[in-house]
């Protein structure tokens, strides 16, 4: 941002351009082509107003040329609005009462957050009743995950990557609405 005190000779040369009817644009042009500056129209507008002259130079009352004429539309009928599948709005389903699931194969060691180490299996356990205390599996977690074999196993449904994806996006509309 530049500064706003100008030399009195810019300010000078300002003027004579806006005496001679030169544009805002143009008289800031002629400035920077003669002082080697880089003002803008806004500058030379708000130089010219601190110096006094106000308004803008005289502009004819008419323009010249015709008015233009709104050209009637082609279409006869509005056009459908296409909306796109992704954009339709969901049906609303019925919530339906989750089994608790609990793996069988394994007794969980039940550790708290605090207790838990890097490589233990972080499986939840309780929860559900207001107050309870939420505690992890524990036992030592499968490569590339953050649960144990059989814990891994029981949070993957069936179908590749990409289904199971879907059906947690799905899952989380159908929780928002």
């Amino acid at each position: 941002m530049q500064s706003t005190d100008w030399p009195p000779e810019h300010s000078q040369a300002l003027g004579e351009h806006l005496a001679r009817g030169l544009s805002f644009a143009r008289a800031a042009k002629a400035l920077n082509a003669k002082f080697g500056t880089a003002y803008s129209r806004s500058a030379a507008i708000g130089r010219a107003r601190r110096m006094g002259f106000g308004a803008a130079p005289e502009r004819p009352d008419r323009p010249s040329g015709p008015a233009p004429i709104a050209k009637a539309s082609r279409l006869e009928k509005p056009r459908r609005r296409h909306v796109p599948e992704f954009m339709r709005p969901m049906p609303a389903w019925k919530r339906k009462k989750m089994p608790k699931l609990r793996c069988v194969e394994i007794e969980p060691r039940r550790l708290s957050l605090f207790d838990l180490e890097p490589g233990d299996c972080r499986y939840p356990y309780g929860g559900e009743e207001e107050g309870e205390a939420i505690n992890f599996c524990g036992h030592p977690k499968r490569p590339g995950s953050s649960y144990c074999g059989p814990h891994f196993h029981l949070t993957r449904g069936p179908g590749t990557a990409a289904e199971r994806a879907a059906g947690t996006v799905l899952l989380r509309l159908v929780t928002a609405a």
